[in-house]
């Protein structure tokens, strides 16, 4: 998972970041509540750590701001105030679960599984593309254009959804190989360009945008 910590602590955050990437996650860590924000607002996460007290910004004020914009990332609170209307305040503002402090590793870990899958869950089976010449059919893992199916290796049809999940977002290489490949390939990074131009070539060039210096998107 791609996981963004907000948190003001280091002795919190840390062992929590360091616990995360140990697990094989890709972890930013942000000390802030307006540098949360713009966190969150330029990347594709799948899920977000945010504490309540945060300096600049508390986390509410954070929730509440990003799902009024549209970011639809799964929230997971964390905070020293385990009042119930604390809680409620944080489920209504467009959180998903609310961990109190101190938490046990084990159980904040369960949750952010839970959400995570809950979101893959709800994700839609059907995304159309290229101005309606394609759609792609998740539950089965197919693609058509034109109403014919396009025959896609796995690794292009992941490329592909993976740009469709998001769509009008640019994602870099390393954004791709991450969700596509997995944080422990360490093979070249231009893998990316061939499989986009293989996509092109069985769709059309205008399905894939490409800007130097912001990578890909779909379009």
């Amino acid at each position: 998972m791609r996981l963004l910590v907000i948190e003001d602590d280091p002795r919190i955050g840390a062992p929590l970041v360091e616990a995360l990437e140990e697990g094989g996650h890709r972890v930013a860590w942000v000390q802030d509540g307006p540098g949360g924000l713009a966190e969150a607002r330029a990347g594709e996460f799948d899920a977000l750590i945010l504490d309540v007290m945060l300096p600049g910004l508390d986390g509410f004020d954070v929730a509440r701001t990003l799902r009024s914009e549209g970011v639809a990332s799964p929230i997971l609170f964390l905070s020293a105030r385990g009042e119930l209307t604390d809680r409620v305040t944080g489920l209504d503002l467009g959180g998903d679960a609310y961990l109190v402090k101190p938490f046990a590793l084990a159980e904040l870990k369960a949750t952010l599984r839970a959400l995570v899958r809950r979101g893959n869950e709800l994700a839609p089976e059907r995304i159309g593309f290229g101005s309606g010449r394609g759609e792609l059919l998740a539950g089965e893992r197919r693609v058509l254009w034109d109403g014919h199916e396009v025959a896609l290796t796995g690794r292009e049809y992941d490329v592909l959804e993976a740009l469709l999940r998001a769509p009008e977002r640019w994602f870099t290489r390393q954004e791709l190989l991450d969700r596509v490949w997995g944080p422990d390939f360490f093979g070249e990074p231009r893998v990316v360009d061939v499989y986009v131009r293989y996509l092109r070539q069985k769709l059309a060039d205008s399905v894939i945008e490409s800007m130097r210096g912001r990578g890909y998107r779909a379009s």
